[in-house]
C-alpha cells in the first residue's frame, strides 16, 4: 500500500475547505464543482472533489454531502504529530467552536493525546509521542 487518503464528505465543503487549509496549511487543488455535469444536475455550486495537499505524505479529499448517496460518515481522524508546538496549535485550532472529548494531556503510553470534534462534526486524535 502507498498511502491512504481520507475523503471527507462535508456539508459547505468551500467554506470546511478553507478553515482546513487555515488550520493545517497546504494548497487546495483540483476543485472540481457539479456545475455542467448532467449526473449532477440540480446540485450545482457543490464540490463533487477537492483536495487539501498538506504536504507530500498528507492529502485530503472533501465532498460536499450530495443528498441521500453522501451521507456524512462516523469515524475519526488520528494524526501523527511532529511536536508540542504542533499539537497545541491544532488543538486550539480544532476545538475552537468545537467540542473536546479528550483534553490534551500527557498519557500513561508516554505521549501527548487529545480527541476534538471541530466545528463540522469532524472527530480529530491528536497524538504527539515525544520519545
Amino acid at each position: 500500500m502507498k498511502r491512504i487518503i481520507p475523503e471527507i464528505f462535508i456539508e459547505n465543503c468551500k467554506d470546511a475547505l478553507e478553515f482546513y487549509k487555515e488550520v493545517f496549511g497546504g494548497e487546495i487543488k483540483n476543485v472540481q464543482l457539479a456545475d455542467g455535469k448532467p449526473m449532477f444536475k440540480g446540485l450545482e455550486g457543490k464540490i463533487i472533489h477537492s483536495e487539501l495537499h498538506i504536504n507530500d505524505d498528507c492529502i485530503m479529499y472533501l465532498v460536499d454531502i450530495l443528498g441521500d448517496n453522501h451521507k456524512r460518515q462516523n469515524g475519526s481522524l488520528v494524526l501523527e504529530l511532529e511536536n508540542e508546538e504542533e499539537i497545541n496549535r491544532l488543538y486550539s485550532a480544532l476545538s475552537k467552536n468545537g467540542s473536546v472529548q479528550f483534553e490534551l494531556q500527557k498519557t500513561f503510553w508516554g505521549a501527548y493525546h487529545a480527541v476534538v470534534t471541530d466545528l463540522y462534526g469532524n472527530t480529530w486524535g491528536l497524538n504527539y509521542s515525544a520519545n
